[in-house]
C-alpha cells in the first residue's frame, strides 16, 4: 500500500513476511495454472520487546532474526512484502468530489492538515484507494488514505534490508486480511462482513463490503493479557499459560466449564472493543447488515470465543481459512500443519498474494 519511488526495485517473485509483536511468519505463496499454492510457511517466536504496540524497538534484534527465519526457509533472492499495524500507521475514510487520481493526490499533499493528523507531509508516506461513488451523492466519491511518518517505515525498511533482502511492497495488516479474503471466498458487491485479526498486542478490525475495506480499527489489545491473566490464575508459566487458553486443561466437566469462563472473562475486553468498534461502524454506515464475523490471528482459537463473539455481536462468527481456495504444497507442508497454521497464517498469505503494481 505504501510504495515510495526509488527505493524498491521490481522482483518477479515476492514474499510475505508478517512482522508481529511475538513472532514472524513467512509465506510464499505461487501462481500456478491450478491457482494458488501456499510452497512455505514458517514463523519464528520473537522475544518481548523488539517491537512494542506497532512500533519497533529493537531494529539489530528484529534483523537478525528476519535473516534467521529467511536462511531457515529456503527462500533465496526474493523481494520482501511487510506490513504495518497499530501506532504506525493510519487508515482514514473521506469523501472527496470527483477528480482524477494526479488531482487527488495533488489535493491531499497541500491540505493533509484537513484530512490527516500531520502538518508536514514531506515527513509521511502516504498512499491512497478510490473506493468508489459515494452511495448518497454520486457527486462525491470515498477514498481510504493510508498514511506513515517516513521513520517508522524506514526503521522496518532498514532491519529488512540489513537482514540481505528487499522490500518490493509496504502494506497494512488491515489490507493483507482484505487480499487473504478476496483470494478465499465468494461474495455479492453489497455484502458486508469483518474481518478480526487478534495478535499478541494488536486487534485489527477491517469491515470489507463487496471485497473493498470500507472501515478500519486497530487497538493496543489482544491475547497476551488472556495469557498473563491465566499465567496468574492458576501459577504457570507464559508458554504453559498459551497453551492452556487454546487446548485447556485435563478435569470433570465443571472444572473445564470453570476454566473456559475464566478464559472469556480475560477475553472480555478485547470482545468489548471489538463490539464497540462494530456498533461504532454500525452507527456511522447506517446499520449495515453484517454477514459474518471472521476470525484470526494466535488467539482466535482460544477456547470458547467464536461462539461468545457471535452471541454477543448476535452475528454469525467463524474462524477465517485463509486456505479455502488456496492450495498447499504437500512435500513441505503436510494437513496436520495446515489446520493448525489457520489462524495465524492470514496476514502472512494475504502478503504472499500481493503483486507489484496491484492495489
Amino acid at each position: 500500500m505504501l510504495e515510495s519511488k526509488g527505493i524498491f526495485s521490481r522482483p518477479k517473485k515476492l514474499v510475505g513476511l508478517d512482522i508481529g509483536s511475538s513472532s514472524l511468519k513467512l509465506a510464499e505463496v505461487l501462481s500456478t495454472s491450478n491457482g494458488y499454492v501456499l510452497n512455505r510457511f514458517l514463523q519464528l517466536p520473537l522475544p518481548k520487546g523488539i517491537i512494542i504496540e506497532g512500533v519497533l524497538s529493537d531494529s539489530k534484534a528484529l534483523s537478525l532474526k528476519i535473516k534467521e527465519l529467511f536462511w531457515n526457509s529456503g527462500c533465496r533472492g526474493k523481494g520482501i512484502v511487510i506490513s504495518l499495524s497499530g501506532n504506525s500507521v493510519i487508515v482514514k475514510k473521506v469523501t472527496f468530489a470527483q477528480m482524477d487520481e494526479t488531482e487527488l493526490r495533488d489535493l491531499i499533499r497541500d491540505e493533509a492538515g484537513k484530512y490527516l493528523p500531520f502538518d508536514n507531509m514531506d515527513d509521511v508516506n502516504y498512499d491512497f484507494q478510490i473506493l468508489g461513488d459515494n452511495e448518497y451523492n454520486p457527486n462525491q466519491m470515498d477514498v481510504i488514505i493510508v498514511a506513515a511518518k517516513k521513520d517508522m517505515v524506514n526503521n522496518y525498511l532498514d532491519a529488512v534490508t540489513a537482514a540481505g533482502l528487499n522490500v518490493a511492497i509496504m502494506d497494512v495488516d488491515s489490507f493483507a486480511l482484505e487480499t487473504m479474503y478476496e483470494a478465499n471466498y465468494e461474495f455479492e458487491d453489497n455484502e458486508i462482513v469483518v474481518i478480526v485479526r487478534i495478535g499478541a498486542s494488536l486487534t485489527n478490525i477491517n469491515v470489507v463490503k463487496g471485497g473493498m475495506s470500507i472501515f478500519t480499527r486497530d487497538f493496543t489489545l489482544g491475547g497476551n493479557s488472556i495469557t498473563e491473566g491465566l499465567q496468574e490464575k492458576y501459577g504457570v508459566t507464559f508458554e504453559e499459560a498459551e497453551k492452556i487458553k487454546v487446548e485447556g486443561l485435563p478435569g470433570n466437566e465443571q472444572e473445564v466449564l470453570d476454566l473456559r469462563n475464566s478464559i472469556l472473562d480475560f477475553a472480555e475486553p478485547i470482545c468489548s472493543e471489538i463490539e464497540r468498534s462494530i456498533d461504532y461502524f454500525r452507527s456511522t454506515f447506517g446499520g449495515e447488515y453484517i454477514k459474518c464475523v471472521f476470525l484470526s490471528g494466535g488467539s482466535a482459537r482460544i477456547l470458547g470465543l467464536t461462539a461468545h463473539l457471535s452471541q454477543k455481536l448476535n452475528v454469525d462468527t467463524e474462524l477465517i481459512n485463509p486456505f479455502l481456495k488456496v492450495g498447499h504444497n504437500k512435500r513441505n507442508i503436510d494437513s496436520k500443519t495446515l489446520e493448525n497454521i489457520k489462524p495465524i497464517a492470514a496476514v502472512a498469505v494475504g502478503l504472499g498474494l500481493r503483486t507489484i503494481g496491484d492495489k
